[in-house]
């Protein structure tokens, strides 16, 4: 097992593919078999089986991929720490959607005005699935809502993850037009929430804020994207929860839509205890420099 084997193992896993993982890698189709067929045998199981001619992950090969993953990401940490940061490295960040839209860009393009040489890799999701993944080792980083109402502190000490504060965000209910005039949630109409799928922490909050868990008539309409939520919205059919900042870089200002104020809740940067690459410690401050805005 080497490192070349790995990368290439990864290439097929997300290609599932022999013919494209060669032709995305540069190599003739038969190396990439033979290399995955020595890695197979090294490992003594089947990474790959086919299904109607089609190439899939064995049980063996999905367990073996996060290992893959993460025994590439440490030893590009190793060479990056080694190096002094000399190389730039890679920071692969993961956030919330809310988090790229309106709070991101302008750190990481100071962030890449000092720090060229360094790779960053933006990966969105829920706070649930992003906080597993900075556990796992599959990202670095990551920005993310954990609310103690939602979360014990004390677990994330556990796990060996690091909190910091790092915005705070007002969390605002959207209104349709014919709710606009409501001054509390219980004068709302509507009963239908827009909001992403289960595992995000602002869903969660509108939830328990709206009593979604003891009322039947209420429904959740799941969505992809804060566009859609607030296509939702403007319809008529659905309320959704915004963070005040994302909203107001929104083209909502012709629209007649109310806003309740519910709550506020802190975005937290969490990475793991230990992890002080060069590139983070050089994000990291980026970061606090724009934080508590």
């Amino acid at each position: 097992m080497n490192t070349e084997s790995l990368k290439i193992f990864c290439t097929v896993a997300a290609e599932l593919s022999i013919t494209r993982a060669a032709t995305r890698i540069g190599r003739v189709p038969s190396n990439i078999t033979t290399r995955i067929q020595q890695l197979e045998s090294d490992l003594g199981e089947l990474l790959f089986i086919r299904q109607n001619k089609r190439l899939e992950l064995s049980d063996a090969g999905r367990q073996f991929l996060d290992y893959a993953h993460r025994l590439l990401a440490l030893e590009e940490e190793a060479r990056h720490v080694i190096s002094g940061g000399q190389d730039g490295g890679q920071l692969r960040i993961g956030c919330m959607e809310s988090t790229a839209a309106c709070r991101l860009p302008a750190p990481l393009a100071q962030f890449h005005q000092c720090n060229p040489k360094t790779k960053l890799v933006l990966h969105t999701g829920s706070s649930i699935s992003l906080l597993d993944q900075v556990y796992t080792g599959k990202l670095d980083c990551a920005f993310v809502a954990l609310p103690v109402s939602l979360y014990e502190p004390s677990q994330f000490s556990q796990m060996g993850i690091k909190t910091e504060a790092i915005w705070q965000e007002e969390l605002q209910l959207l209104l349709p037009e014919h709710d606009s005039l409501a001054a509390s949630t219980r004068e709302i109409k509507t009963r239908s929430l827009a909001a992403f799928a289960q595992g995000c922490s602002y869903r969660n909050i509108a939830e328990q804020w709206l009593k979604i868990p003891s009322n039947l008539d209420w429904n959740i309409q799941e969505m992809n994207s804060y566009h859609g939520m607030v296509a939702c919205v403007t319809a008529g059919s659905s309320v959704a929860l915004l963070p005040k900042k994302l909203i107001e870089i929104l083209p909502l200002s012709t629209l007649n839509l109310g806003k309740i104020t519910l709550t506020t809740c802190e975005t937290l940067l969490i990475y793991r205890e230990n992890y002080h690459t060069p590139a983070f410690n050089a994000f990291k401050a980026c970061i606090n420099t724009f934080g508590n805005d």
